[in-house]
């Protein structure tokens, strides 16, 4: 058996993932051993192996080899034309033993739901853990997910349910999600939406946000959209992020607004901001203005320039500048170069960068694998960071198939940057595909 299978034996996971894969078992036999219900069945199986070196606190190298196993489970016409069935999820075992995670196995349900869509009707329902992409919502959960259209020019739609980022961590017990989103459209015209979202324990709103989302298509082969987000807790405006895309012949032209406010983007969910815990309490707004040029040069060829600048409340400003060249051939094809400049006000904010890269597809005939790429970033800092004024990074990746439902991946990473003495790391994947009728 293999390690990451093996693995997925042993994971923790919450009750809510529990319930939902012994509901989803029971869904799919029941329904499956009844000679009055039919469908179509697709498995899809990853295996991944890594490997790398990590420094431990007494200055020695750990090596770290996690076994990965993710499996997804696609079940249509389940009974019904209607009617499906989709689960898909992850187990890990550190084959290594190194003590770098948390527990030796671990794994997680990534979602697991029974799906009924008529597209006559331009409805759909949703049981089980899910993600919800709703507007303000970027949320995995564990729930009820309803969504119709209402006329031709307006849908709406609506989810509730327990939220899985915080079932185990932040507020057990008590937790609850729900909101929802109405939108108005006129076709190759506009599409607006306005949403809201509500996480809330016993009883208590841990974040209450609204938001207006919106796609316009103007004439001149025009669009504007973005998003604007406020919290409704700490009476801010989280976000605003608005792109203008303006084509002309071989050229486009993108002009960009953002800004975050970081006490209201992260409002009272700041425990649960990990890693950004620092910015949520910091009164730190970010202001960027750019613009995103394009030159489709001729029909392989693309050339592109970027330029942005960074305005901080706390910190000081910074700005980026860079151009471009791309190749692009048959498949996967094509090749590229990029050189880039951010000057700011701390040493790893004033850098030259420089990137390379090509990927070559439709090699079997001449070599073992099918495709493979490269990618070079190498940085060059105007000021020493820990005794060190540059770094690099080295990635090839290939792939290939060995019949028409399995693939083998290969890659590995290099780098050598001013935190890590150098960082090596591989990965074998191999991935198999499966359907049938039943």
């Amino acid at each position: 058996m293999l390690p990451g299978i093996k693995a997925m034996r042993s994971v923790s996971v919450p009750n809510t993932s529990k319930s939902i894969s012994v509901l989803g078992l029971f869904v799919i036999l029941g329904l499956t051993s009844s000679s009055a219900f039919s469908g179509n069945i697709a498995i899809e199986s990853e295996t991944v192996l890594r490997t790398f070196n990590r420094s431990t606190a007494g200055g020695t190298s750990s090596q770290v080899a996690p076994v990965y196993e993710y499996l997804k489970l696609d079940v249509e016409e389940l009974g019904l034309k209607e009617l499906s069935f989709h689960v898909y999820g992850w187990g890990r075992f550190d084959a290594a033993d190194s003590g770098y995670y948390g527990k030796r196995s671990d794994g997680s349900l990534l979602y697991g739901y029974l799906e009924y869509a008529d597209a006559y009707q331009d409805m759909s329902l949703r049981l089980g853990r899910q993600h919800i992409f709703e507007g303000v919502a970027d949320n995995a959960i564990d729930g009820l997910r309803v969504r119709s259209d209402i006329g031709d020019q307006f849908s709406i739609s609506g989810y509730g349910g327990l939220p899985v980022a915080t079932a185990d961590s932040l507020h057990p017990g008590g937790d609850i999600i729900w909101g929802g989103r109405l939108a108005h459209r006129m076709e190759a015209f506009s599409d607006v939406g306005v949403s809201y979202k509500r996480i809330g324990d016993n009883g208590k709103t841990i974040s209450s946000l609204v938001g207006i989302d919106s796609a316009f298509f103007l004439p001149m082969d025009m669009s504007l959209h973005g998003n604007s987000v406020r919290n409704i807790e700490t009476a801010g405006w989280a976000e605003h992020n608005y792109e203008l895309q303006i084509r002309t012949g071989d050229f486009t032209i993108s002009p960009i607004f953002e800004l975050f406010e970081y006490n209201h983007y992260f409002g009272d969910m700041a425990p649960a901001a990990g890693p950004f815990l620092s910015l949520a309490h910091s009164d730190e707004k970010l202001q960027v203005i750019g613009v995103n040029g394009d030159w489709r040069w001729s029909k392989n060829w693309t050339l592109g320039a970027r330029a942005k600048a960074y305005k901080y409340e706390v910190n000081d400003a910074a700005q980026y500048v860079s151009a471009s060249v791309s190749w692009f051939g048959k498949g996967l094809a094509g090749a590229g170069g990029e050189v880039g400049y951010m000057k700011g006000g701390a040493a790893d904010n004033n850098y030259l960068l420089t990137r390379l890269f090509f990927s070559l597809d439709g090699l079997g005939d001449d070599i073992w694998v099918d495709s493979i790429g490269m990618d070079l970033l190498y940085t060059l800092y105007k000021q020493d960071i820990y005794g060190k004024n540059s770094s690099y990074c080295i990635s090839i990746c290939s792939g290939k198939k060995l019949d028409d439902n399995l693939e083998l991946k290969l890659s590995a990473d290099y780098s050598v940057d001013p935190y890590f003495k150098s960082d090596i790391r591989a990965m074998v994947a191999l991935a198999y595909r499966f359907g049938a009728d039943f």
